[in-house]
């Protein structure tokens, strides 16, 4: 099976000849369908830039992207946007909850942008907030909620419109040590148990370790030195090759 999402050479450089900063450097790697994929990093190491890239949120400088086989380079500006839509789920780090919709609003609200009927909503929506914990919570405000709720939302709203990846920009680094490890299990589960496929980008070793791969992204390029397979990858192991790469 084609992997669901395919870099190859991505190139990121940020502002003019007298003040050039790369941040990505050519980097490669393929996410395989169903799978639980992590990139590690610092800090400023380029990780939220390639998920940003990958999501549409930002343009590559070079090199090719593909989703679901089509090469986004191929794509004009509509299709481009029309695949990422279907294809790709985003869980933020700082949640990006609309804080003049309530929970279910904001769960339903891909939904609503792609245009599917009330009828749709009311049919998705209800098992998500039984599903992570938050029905209690439906009609509650993103400012009434706890971090763990707020993010507990934010996955349940990647999820309704049944994109099949899911990127998540360190989504436990605004939580506690026990709201962290609950988004980490549920993560990990939306994997094993919705077949959807992840792709996680963190500092954090415990969060990496939920992950059927670990890369390492050190100056700019995925290491061809370490890569760690799961399942069930020791977090002692994550720290050991960080600590070889000294990152």
């Amino acid at each position: 099976m084609a992997p669901i999402c395919s870099i190859r050479d991505l190139v990121k450089v940020y502002g003019d000849k007298a003040s050039q900063e790369t941040v990505l450097r050519g980097v490669s790697f393929d996410v395989e369908v169903g799978k639980f994929v992590c990139i590690m990093g610092p800090s400023g190491s380029g990780k939220t830039t390639l998920l940003h890239i990958i999501s549409g949120l930002d343009e590559a400088s070079a090199g090719t992207i593909e989703l679901s086989g089509e090469t986004m380079s191929d794509l004009s500006l509509r299709a481009r946007t029309l695949l990422r839509r279907r294809t790709v789920g985003y869980v933020f780090q700082f949640f990006n909850l609309l804080s003049n919709l309530n929970v279910t609003e904001n769960i339903g609200l891909p939904l609503a942008i792609a245009g599917r009927p009330s009828s749709d909503q009311d049919e998705v929506v209800p098992p998500l907030l039984e599903r992570f914990g938050i029905e209690a919570r439906k009609q509650a405000f993103p400012y009434q909620l706890s971090g763990g709720e707020m993010q507990r939302t934010s996955i349940a709203r990647a999820l309704a419109g049944g994109q099949p990846l899911l990127l998540c920009d360190e989504p436990t680094g605004n939580l506690s040590q026990k709201a962290g490890l609950d988004v980490m299990q549920t993560l990990r589960g939306v994997c094993d148990d919705d077949g959807r496929t992840v792709l996680l980008v963190t500092h954090n070793p415990r969060d990496a370790a939920f992950a059927d791969e670990v890369l390492f992204l050190v100056d700019g390029r995925i290491s061809q030195e370490r890569r760690l397979k799961g399942p069930n990858i020791p977090v002692e192991d994550v720290h050991e090759a960080l600590a070889a790469l000294s990152i």
